[in-house]
């Protein structure tokens, strides 16, 4: 197995500066323990660069008691990347040996460039919210579950809730809800992941006169929201429908959520 397509094309996948080999995937194939960041690229720069970077040195503090250099990770998504100036990278950091866990590796998976779609989306709520839900880590079985059946129900995407059916988040997104009346949007705060649209985001939404808060969202509030909207690495989605119940999608917000994040600079890698 070797970490790069033929005549230099996508996928790529290196570990720690090398093509992949089977005996180096072999720990994420059989322990599967880690975590991750996901980011578009394009042109060779990213958004949201150093939240990235934050976010993988606080897991694998967390996790493994050891921090990451961000010169490293650069280097490493640079060479990865090598000639490709548009892609969806993916960088995974794991431990080859569990018994030395500050001796960490670092994946860097290199695929063709993605968005999301921008149709409004229909969710299925479902009854799960990922263990230490503040970590983007791997063994997302719960996730991908959840998101085959709700495919298979013919929505998009699967909303995470907990008990008292207060909801987390999607499956692969953030989820923010838009009171009546021009008074804001509220992000659940219920365990999620902040994900790095959602850090760039949400500060600038004051300045465009659309206040923000976190707060509490239940299945059963639902219906009293005038909106919602779903973020991850690949954009933002208008949301038109939550289980049986359907919800407007708000034209001109759209089109001033999708404006400001288009106006988040890009950072060279």
């Amino acid at each position: 197995m070797t970490g790069s397509a033929p005549g230099g094309g996508l996928p790529r996948y290196e570990i720690d500066g090398r093509a992949a080999t089977a005996e180096g995937m072999g720990v994420l194939a059989t322990v599967n323990y880690g975590h991750f960041t996901a980011m578009q690229v394009r042109g060779g720069r990213v958004r949201g660069l150093a939240a990235h970077l934050a976010r993988l040195d606080a897991a694998s503090i967390e996790l493994f008691g050891a921090g990451l250099d961000a010169d490293l990770v650069r280097a490493r998504i640079r060479h990865a990347l090598g000639d490709v100036a548009d892609a969806s990278v993916r960088v995974i950091v794991f431990a080859p040996d569990l018994g030395r866990p500050r001796e960490l590796s670092v994946l860097v998976a290199v695929r063709p460039p993605a968005g999301m779609a921008t149709t409004p989306q229909a969710l299925r709520s479902v009854p799960y919210q990922r263990p230490l839900a503040h970590i983007k880590h791997l063994g997302g079985f719960g996730q991908l579950h959840f998101g085959r059946l709700a495919r298979a129900e013919g929505y998009d995407e699967a909303l995470l809730t907990g008990p008292g059916g207060v909801v987390s988040e999607g499956a692969v997104t953030n989820v923010a809800f838009v009171r009546p009346g021009g008074a804001g949007v509220v992000w659940p705060d219920a365990p999620c992941l902040h994900g790095i649209t959602m850090q760039l985001l949400e500060p600038l939404l004051p300045g465009a006169g659309i206040p923000s808060a976190r707060g509490p969202v239940r299945l059963a509030d639902i219906p009293s929201y005038a909106a919602a909207f779903v973020v991850n690495s690949q954009g933002i989605a208008p949301v038109s429908r939550i289980d049986d119940v359907t919800l407007p999608v708000d034209e001109a917000l759209m089109t001033t959520l999708t404006g400001l994040y288009a106006s988040v600079p890009w950072d060279s890698i």
